[in-house]
């Protein structure tokens, strides 16, 4: 018979699941709160405490403790509590204010927000808008790429392409041909996901042009001679 003292059941519901899943991804910031997440959803598999220490690299007295704080306080358990010290100068609704003006609106004449302009907005000081995006895993200066591809042949495409670049045949000649019209781009293959606490807003690398000038142009190498062709392209 297995020892020890009997756990009590630890079951997560499908909304407390979503939360914790999205603590877990933090990368950089609150990993404190994110190896907690990640225990919590290792414990609602059934696993034990051992094996969950085991398999997240620390101890299952660590494991214990916020399995434990979990099933009593829920979600509230796994934040850190507020330390003892001088009283906070800056209120609860101040801070969501922070958060829904960086999650939902853009900053005038600037792509995203900085610590500066959100300061000068909030009326805060910039300290404080570094520390409450840090809190919630906010970062709103980057950006990453995604694509997603609806090619049946896209991975013995992607194979042919990057197999002549490693190992070409002999005597091989590679044109690449890519348009030069410096316009930017009006429109992404594929929805922008927004920003979200932990998780940088996502965008695709390629893009759509609608109605732009495109100028196509190839180097000849022996003479120096720019071959080029100006094509205007029409909406439908």
């Amino acid at each position: 018979m297995p020892g020890g003292r009997p756990k009590a059941t630890l079951i997560v519901s499908d909304a407390e699941r979503e939360q914790l899943i999205a603590w877990s991804r933090r990368r950089k910031t609150a990993q404190a709160l994110a190896l907690r997440s990640q225990i919590v959803l290792e414990c609602a598999t059934g696993s034990t405490n051992n094996e969950v220490a085991e398999r997240l690299r620390c101890t299952p007295q660590t494991v214990a403790k916020w399995r434990r704080r979990f099933v009593e306080q829920r979600l509230d358990g796994l934040v850190d509590s507020p330390r003892p010290g001088a009283p906070r100068k800056v209120d609860d609704a101040r801070i969501e204010r922070v958060i829904a003006m960086t999650l939902e609106r853009r900053p005038a004449g600037a792509t995203h927000w900085s610590t500066r302009s959100m300061a000068k907005t909030a009326g805060l000081t910039q300290s404080m808008v570094s520390r409450i995006w840090r809190a919630f895993g906010l970062q709103p200066h980057r950006q990453e790429t995604f694509k997603l591809s609806t090619d049946p042949e896209f991975v013995a495409k992607t194979r042919d392409v990057v197999g002549l670049y490693l190992d070409p045949p002999t005597k091989a000649m590679v044109l690449c041909v890519d348009e030069k019209s410096q316009i930017q781009a009006l429109d992404r293959t594929q929805p922008v996901l927004p920003l979200a606490p932990g998780i940088a807003e996502r965008r695709t690398h390629d893009f759509e042009r609608h109605g732009t000038t495109t100028l196509f142009a190839a180097l000849d190498i022996a003479t120096g001679k720019v071959i080029g062709r100006l094509q205007r392209r029409h909406l439908s």
